[in-house]
């Protein structure tokens, strides 16, 4: 028998096997750079269920887009709360008004997992970007469950999550189920983050909450916005995700990242918009609508939408054609982390110049050379 469900190194962890299984024989082995979905073969009854969920094994179907927009969420406080222009709150709180439910990721006890809101005021609790692999494995059968007993759900998570709940969910339940998926550059492995934020003396799991980024300012901060290393600079966790070098195996394979979606409904930023400048900095969002029943939820949500040049928001956000390159230098950064060095050293040995110019504009702010934001 297969001693894996898709082959080494070439699993997602959207966890759709995992929850599956109902024998607990797979477990998902996390490399750092790559993800396993290991089979034990003294539990498995060679039931074929992994198999079936599993979207390395099975063909997704693709839609072309229907429209593309961009806006913003016609609430200010919601806009202002969000990492972008407040799309995917706007869309959940007129799901749930509209007496429906909706899952989504969370951050709690250490752990980025899914959770239901079926307030309004809860779906604030999904606000803000995750630049870390998350984990929807304990919903699966929750979600399925919520559809059978007549419930109308909305999961908002990664494509590659979403392609894991419609592969999980049987086709007869599907009709109330609504799904948006977020523009994805590829995700490292929470190991990654826990080693980086341990070694700058952040226990994960005794933390309240964390932040990637506050707009288009990109910093890693905990408990608020307080910077996990020193501010005005770029920290070495964001500075390995931007690079596109700290994703897992798969990512640099993704089959999502391209233009034809599998979700009702995309979203992410819209870079290089050419509305006003004072909109962009407060946060716009891209919007794909892909069917029918997106095409219903955006007509109900009370949004700001205007016309996008699909060129320039494929040019901005470039996973949309395809996945992050791997690039040689990735092996290099691994190659320095499993040996046991600091996070920060293999950012800097991989990146010496960047990594040198970003301490020394530190410094420079420190003694009030250079202006910035030092906070």
């Amino acid at each position: 028998m297969k001693d894996s469900v898709c082959g080494i190194g070439k699993c997602t962890g959207c966890m759709a096997c995992t929850a599956k299984c109902t024998k607990a024989a797979i477990t998902i082995e996390d490399a750092l750079d790559s993800y396993t979905a290991k089979i034990d073969g003294s539990k498995c009854i060679r039931c074929g269920g992994c198999e079936r969920v599993c979207q390395m094994n099975r063909p997704v179907e693709f839609r072309d887009a229907l429209f593309w927009k961009q806006g913003w969420a016609a609430m200010e406080s919601i806009r202002k709360n969000s990492s972008s222009g407040g799309a995917a709150a706007a869309l959940s709180q007129q799901f749930i008004e509209d007496g429906g439910i909706v899952y989504g990721c969370v951050f709690r006890n250490g752990s980025f997992e899914f959770e239901c809101a079926d307030t309004k005021e809860e779906v604030l609790k999904f606000a803000g970007s995750k630049y870390v692999k998350s984990n929807p494995q304990m919903v699966y059968r929750e979600i399925q469950g919520k559809l059978e007993n007549g419930a109308s759900v909305l999961f908002l998570g990664l494509p590659c999550q979403v392609a894991g709940l419609l592969l999980f969910v049987p086709d007869r339940w599907k009709e109330k189920l609504y799904t948006i998926d977020l523009i994805c550059h590829g995700t490292p492995s929470p190991r990654l983050l826990d080693k980086y934020l341990r070694e700058h003396g952040v226990d994960l799991s005794g933390i309240g909450d964390i932040r990637f980024r506050k707009k288009d300012d990109f910093r890693l901060c905990v408990n608020g916005y307080a910077p996990v290393t020193s501010p005005g600079r770029l920290d070495r966790y964001l500075h390995s995700f931007l690079q596109c070098i700290s994703f897992t195996e798969s990512c640099y394979s993704c089959r999502y990242a391209r233009t034809e979606r599998i979700s009702d409904i995309t979203l992410g930023d819209s870079w290089g918009s050419e509305l006003p400048e004072e909109e962009c900095r407060k946060g716009i969002s891209l919007i794909i609508v892909s069917t029918e029943k997106g095409r219903e939820i955006i007509k109900r949500t009370d949004m700001m939408l205007f016309e996008v040049d699909k060129r320039k928001a494929v040019g901005a956000n470039p996973q949309l054609v395809a996945p992050a390159s791997k690039k040689e230098i990735r092996r290099t950064f691994f190659e320095v982390i499993k040996k046991g060095r600091k996070f920060d050293w293999a950012v800097f040995d991989c990146y010496p110049k960047l990594c040198l110019r970003q301490d020394l504009k530190y410094i420079l702010m420190k003694l009030h050379v250079l202006h910035g934001n030092m906070e």
